[in-house]
């Protein structure tokens, strides 16, 4: 394992200097998923929410956020982002959500962040739109699933 890079020899926080850095495509996914009551996800699944098309716009929110990480994240980079997509599997035997975030640029850091901010966002916006009816719903296993890109190249989890 490396040294964390957002501390400069002092220990204070500091923005990492990625000035000097070649600028390569760079990609993310990430993923996570929502777990709710089969009479919420049926609510979900069928559109018949009275707040509308929950999916639709968990979709927007969830793009709107990776464009907003660094806004956010306090150590981020605002970065161009040249693709942002937001897919969900329902599953009604686990009556869940499973969404995947897909971030793109062409830049001098990675997309890990907006990519699981976006994944993050999209769960949470799911939740804002059922909670009147299902308080009990549990986001989990938030996680990047692979990035490639920069000095360090690909990553996948195993």
């Amino acid at each position: 394992m490396t040294d964390l890079t957002h501390f400069n020899q002092a220990g204070e926080a500091h923005m990492v200097d990625v000035g000097g850095k070649a600028t390569t495509d760079r990609v993310a996914i990430a993923e996570g998923t929502i777990v709710m009551l089969p009479e919420t996800f049926n609510l979900v699944e069928q559109g018949g929410h009275k707040k509308g098309d929950v999916l639709g716009i968990a979709r927007i929110a969830g793009i709107m956020a990776a464009k907003k990480t660094a806004d956010l994240v306090p150590l981020c980079h605002p970065l161009a982002l040249t693709k942002v997509s937001v897919d969900f599997v329902l599953d009604s035997e686990t009556a869940s959500i499973h969404c995947r975030a897909t971030v793109g640029t062409s830049g001098q850091t990675g997309v890990e962040m907006e990519a699981l901010t976006a994944v993050q966002v999209t769960l949470l916006t799911i939740y804002d739109m059922c909670k009147a009816v299902d308080k009990g719903m549990t986001m989990t296993n938030i996680r990047l699933l692979e990035k490639a890109g920069g000095k360090s190249g690909h990553w996948q989890r195993s």
